[in-house]
């Protein structure tokens, strides 16, 4: 097969030449390549298939069909590997939770599909963080309710194995008294708050331990600009930290929860206005390294209910492309070459593996987008849905 015209999009830029695949391995690129079965993708892109570090089951509850859905729903959407949130029931935090959640990796032909484990157990004691890496978890993940102490035995094991951490800033005491930020929006309806100090102080304490044990920390669904600043400075100081935020976080606001719409309670909340100018303000100058879906979908069960009862998150993966390509490519906050380099190259380089580049020799994980078809978002539980975006997947090579 070639693919012919395309303008092939990978971390090493733009160019507009043909594609030989063969048993879905890229062959040839070149220019005038000639075949008997051939696509003319003139006008479309050749983007090397998402990844997202950031995203949940159905309603979190972990098990092998809706680890499956996930999959297939991801491909669709233009995302070729995804690593679970350890935040589910039950938390890959044990042996058996993770034997019993490989499992359901089986024979699934959707997105890869890898496993982060959970640092700290129900109880925020330790959990075997040593024998989950070795049988298979990409990363440990810990939420910052965790005391010193155990923060920084998570730490060491983090420095003997090489690994990133993933870490959630947020604090306990302050994020189980709100269900949104603390603001102007929270006060006209009356809603408890979230001070966004609970992720500022806590970013500022991980990475100081960064510093001293010369870990990597990819600091997960950032949301506060002190925290951006924050994790930018200590970047320029040598410490290894990166910072990840969600697309949601990028063109929307608290307003969003106006009329009490419990589609936009996110976890952690959506900013102020101001804030989520500042947020892609800060993209355009590079002080943002890798962007999530948040995908956390639940049930209408648990989200068409009271403001304060609802479930945490909204759906985020149909029509991923065309929701990144419309808010922040097709707007002019960063160009589709960066687009890669956000949502593919480093992302993969957080879990230590290497992806965004189309090269010979290399599996095809690829899909073609057309940019100038329009899609209307129809996921009910989307803070999309209705809005028509700029952008359609015409075929997934995978």
């Amino acid at each position: 097969m070639v693919v012919k015209n395309a303008t092939v999009c990978d971390v090493n830029g733009q160019r507009e030449v043909d594609i030989r695949i063969e048993e879905g391995v890229v062959i040839e690129i070149d220019t005038d390549l000639h075949c008997d079965e051939t696509i003319d993708a003139a006008g479309l892109y050749f983007l090397p298939l998402l990844v997202d570090t950031n995203v949940r089951v159905q309603d979190s509850s972990l098990n092998a069909k809706n680890i499956k859905d996930l999959s297939d729903e991801a491909l669709a959407g233009g995302i070729g590997h995804i690593v679970l949130n350890a935040q589910s029931t039950p938390a890959i935090d044990n042996e058996i939770v993770l034997e019993f959640a490989q499992n359901g990796l089986h024979d699934l032909k959707g997105a890869k599909v890898d496993l982060m484990l959970n640092a700290l157990k129900e109880d925020n004691t330790l959990s075997n963080i040593a024998i989950l890496l070795k049988r298979g978890a990409v990363v440990p993940y810990m939420s910052t309710i965790a005391k010193n102490d155990v923060a920084i035995k998570i730490a060491q094991y983090t420095q003997m194995y090489g690994v990133t951490l993933f870490c959630k800033a947020e604090d306990n005491s302050l994020i189980n008294s709100g269900v949104m930020l603390e603001g102007d929006v929270s006060s006209k309806l009356g809603l408890a708050g979230i001070p966004d100090l609970s992720e500022v102080l806590h970013v500022s304490r991980m990475i100081e331990i960064a510093r001293h044990f010369n870990i990597k920390i990819l600091f997960k669904a950032i949301a506060s600009p002190r925290s951006v600043l924050l994790i930018d400075k200590a970047k320029k100081e040598g410490v290894n930290v990166t910072c990840e935020v969600s697309i949601h976080h990028l063109s929307n606001s608290d307003e969003a929860c106006k009329n009490f719409n419990t589609t936009a309670k996110l976890n952690p909340p959506l900013s102020s206005k101001e804030d989520m100018q500042f947020l892609q303000e800060a993209l355009r100058a590079g002080k943002i390294d890798i962007l999530t879906t948040l995908h956390q979908p639940s049930s209408p069960l648990n989200k068409e209910v009271a403001f304060y009862d609802a479930a945490y998150g909204c759906e985020g993966l149909k029509d991923a492309v065309s929701v990144y390509y419309t808010k922040l490519v097709k707007s002019g906050i960063i160009s589709m070459q960066e687009l890669v380099s956000l949502c593919v190259k480093n992302p993969s380089k957080a879990i230590g593996q290497s992806a965004g580049e189309i090269k010979v020799g290399e599996r095809v994980n690829a899909m073609l987008f057309n940019p100038d078809k329009k899609v209307v978002m129809d996921e009910k539980l989307s803070l999309y849905c209705g809005e028509e975006l700029y952008g359609k997947i015409e075929q997934i090579f995978n």
